[in-house]
C-alpha cells in the first residue's frame, strides 16, 4: 500500500488505537491482544493504530513493540490499514520505523521526541529524519513538546512525499486554520485531542474530517455512531452524547494525570473485556472510578439512536 494510498484508506472512517494488553505480572498478553484485534476489526474501523498512545508505546521495550504490532498485522490480515507508534529521539525513531516496516505495518504515527524541547529547525530535521528513513507512509503527531508551524510543515511536505498526515493534539485553532489553509489537501488531517469526541464536530468544520476514538475499545458502536452523527451534523444527538456520556466519562478522565490511558483499559474491564492493568508511571482507575464509569456506560441504552439520514 503506497503512502497515499493508505492514508486515503485511513482518512475515509472513524479510527482507533487498541490498548495493549498485560498480564497481572505486567508482561504481554499476547492472546489476548489478538483477540481484542479482531473484535476491533469486526466492527469495522477505517484503520487502526497499534502501540500507540492509547497502546502505552512508551512502556514497551523495542522488541515487545515489534512484537505488539506483528500480532495486530497478523490480526488484521490486510482487511484495514495498521499504523504504528514511532518516536524517542532521532537514532531511536529511525530504528523503530525500520522494525515497524519489518513488522509489516502500512504507516507510521511519529510520536514526538522524548523530553526535550526543540526549535522549528531542529523538528524540522528530526521528523525529516524518519520520513526519509522508510518507504512508509508518515502521519506527524503535533503535541506537548514537538508542535510544529503551518511554515515548518510546508518545508517538510517539500522535502518527504511520504509525509500524508497530520494528527492534531494541541487543539489550537488559529494554528489548525493556518495549517489547513496553507496545506489543504496535500494533507489528510486526524484529530487527535483526548476525548476526540468533544472536538470532533468543531474541527470537522476546519477539515479534519477523522479523529480516532479511544472509547471504541470498549463501546464501538457507540463510537461510531457519534462518528456518524458528526458525519451527518445532527447536532441535537452529539450534544445529547456529549452531556450524557463524553462530558461526565471526561470528569473521570480528569482526576488523575495519565486516567487518559487509565480510563479505556477501566471501560475494558467494566464491559466483560478485560486487559489487563496499565504499567507504571500510570496507575488503574479506583474501584469507585471503576463503578462511576460502568454507570455511564450503563446509561447509554437511555441515549436512543442518531436520526437517519
Amino acid at each position: 500500500m503506497s503512502p497515499k494510498a493508505m492514508m486515503d484508506v485511513v482518512a475515509s472512517g472513524l479510527l482507533s488505537f487498541p490498548v495493549t494488553h498485560f498480564n497481572a505480572d505486567l508482561t504481554f498478553d499476547e492472546a489476548g491482544y489478538r483477540s481484542h484485534i479482531g473484535w476491533m476489526c469486526d466492527h469495522k474501523p477505517a484503520g487502526l493504530f497499534a502501540a500507540g498512545g492509547t497502546g502505552e508505546f512508551f512502556s514497551l521495550a523495542p522488541a515487545e513493540c515489534a512484537r505488539v504490532v506483528r500480532a495486530a498485522v497478523e490480526e488484521i490480515n490486510r482487511s484495514m490499514p495498521l499504523v504504528a507508534g514511532c518516536g524517542y529521539g532521532t537514532m531511536m525513531a529511525i530504528e523503530y520505523a525500520g522494525a515497524m516496516e519489518e513488522a509489516g505495518a502500512d504507516g507510521l504515527l511519529l510520536l514526538p521526541p522524548y523530553l526535550v524541547q526543540a526549535d522549528q529547525e531542529g523538528l524540522f530535521e528530526h521528523i525529516k529524519a524518519v520520513c526519509k528513513s522508510t518507504s512508509l507512509g508518515v502521519i506527524v503527531y503535533n503535541r506537548d513538546n514537538a508542535i510544529v508551524d503551518d511554515a515548518t510543515l510546508a518545508r517538510l511536505c517539500d522535502e518527504c512525499p511520504n509525509l500524508v498526515g497530520f494528527k492534531d493534539g494541541v487543539g489550537d485553532i488559529e494554528l489548525m486554520t493556518r495549517i489547513r489553509v496553507r496545506l489543504g489537501d496535500r494533507l489528510h488531517y486526524v484529530g487527535g485531542l483526548p476525548t476526540a469526541e468533544t472536538f470532533a464536530l468543531p474541527y470537522q468544520e476546519m477539515g479534519v474530517t477523522t479523529y480516532s476514538s479511544a472509547v471504541f475499545n470498549f463501546i464501538p458502536e457507540f463510537s461510531m455512531q457519534f462518528y456518524a452523527a458528526v458525519r451527518s451534523r445532527d447536532l441535537q444527538w452529539v450534544e445529547r452524547a456529549l452531556a450524557g456520556f463524553v462530558l461526565p466519562y471526561i470528569g473521570i478522565r480528569n482526576r488523575r494525570r495519565g486516567y487518559a490511558v487509565s480510563i479505556v483499559k477501566a471501560g475494558m474491564r467494566v464491559t466483560g473485556r478485560p486487559a489487563g492493568p496499565v504499567r507504571p508511571p500510570f496507575t488503574d482507575l479506583t474501584v469507585e472510578e471503576d463503578e462511576k464509569l460502568k454507570a455511564l456506560i450503563d446509561g447509554l441504552k437511555n441515549l436512543g439512536a442518531p436520526a437517519a439520514k
